[in-house]
């Protein structure tokens, strides 16, 4: 029952998604709309890894509540969505910067 974190999680995960997508507005290219579609499923991808760690961790522990894998299976997840998210904003600023000086 890991997806429970994912259920829990998907409406802010798109929030986070549409907003890196949605910022900032110019410029719109192929290149960066094919970046930030692999940056957008590799982070969901690396949130549902982390989900299934995160429970898994959870489940090897006997002394923990029921809640509790539920709880680290979402903080996990969320850490490793975000952490795709900034590494893809500073790998998308470091290109547009590099763009607009040349």
């Amino acid at each position: 029952m890991p997806y429970l974190a994912l259920v829990l999680f998907l409406p802010w995960f798109l929030l986070l998604g549409a907003l890196f997508w949605l910022f900032p507005r110019q410029p719109r290219g192929r290149w960066r709309w094919r970046f930030d579609l692999a940056a957008l499923l590799a982070a969901f991808a690396l949130g549902f890894a982390g989900m299934q760690w995160g429970y898994a961790l959870g489940l090897a522990d006997a002394g923990t509540g029921p809640i509790w894998k539920q709880v680290l299976a979402t903080l996990v997840a969320y850490g490793a969505f975000l952490a795709a998210l900034l590494a893809a904003v500073a790998l998308r600023a470091y290109w547009l910067g590099r763009k607009a000086s040349s």
